[in-house]
């Protein structure tokens, strides 16, 4: 095992604490594995860490990152993802089953779908809009965090006014979804359009309100002008 890793796990390690570790867990229905170190101090730490690493180079550092993944540990985690985003210039299209590889065998709470879709794996999809054709087939897995993953890749693009007609088959798909974080999941994906598609999203929502969650349907209406988000949530 490369010696920074030792080094970053005795750190967190150092800097746990039983407080913080329950405060997390409040956060997620499932149990997590988590050290009990604050997001911000985990990411100083990867910063302060990353620069320590001798020639830095794509293929290490994905090595690295997926030791971080192997772990389970939630800080590990966060590490690994963001050491992926210093080189998110140098993805490349292949990167594509390295990262799903990771996404199906290591992620498995909402906060790791969401932190690695929404930045390096997004990103990615964003560069190369031909991966739209395999992430549309998450929708179809049996776990729930590759379905919610379905929809929040498109959380980076829909930032940048992209792939707005893929969201909404996405969420056409998961509309019936019975697992509730897979319902917030695409939830935030039609909030995060709402930003730039305003009207649209509302027109969705009016048209699909009575075979959506009202969870999904409150987190897509949430940033709505507040007369469309009233006239959203209103029982017929």
């Amino acid at each position: 095992m490369d010696e920074i890793i030792l080094k970053i796990r005795r750190e967190l390690k150092k800097n746990a604490s039983p407080e913080n570790k329950k405060f997390s867990q409040r956060f997620f229905k499932e149990e997590i594995k988590t050290y009990g170190v604050k997001t911000p101090l985990v990411r100083q730490i990867a910063k302060r860490y990353f620069r320590k690493i001798k020639s830095p180079e794509k293929k290490k550092v994905f090595k690295l990152s997926e030791e971080f993944l192997r772990s389970g540990y939630n800080e590990e985690t966060v590490i690994a993802i963001q050491w992926l985003g210093e080189f998110q210039k140098d993805f490349e299209k292949s990167d594509f089953f390295i990262f799903e590889k990771w996404l199906e065998k290591y992620i498995d709470n909402w906060g790791k779908v969401d932190d690695f879709c929404a930045h390096s794996f997004g990103y990615l999809v964003y560069q190369f809009p031909e991966l739209l054709l395999k992430t549309r087939l998450w929708v179809n897995s049996p776990n729930r965090w590759v379905r919610r993953a379905s929809a929040v890749v498109l959380v980076f693009s829909l930032r940048k006014g992209k792939y707005l007609k893929n969201a909404f088959g996405i969420a056409d798909s998961l509309i019936e979804d019975k697992e509730d974080l897979v319902q917030k999941g695409y939830g935030w994906m039609l909030k995060e359009a709402s930003n730039l598609y305003p009207q649209k999203v509302f027109n969705y929502v009016l048209k699909n309100k009575k075979k959506m969650s009202r969870t999904a349907l409150r987190y897509a209406v949430e940033k709505l002008p507040k007369g469309m988000r009233e006239e959203s949530m209103a029982k017929n």
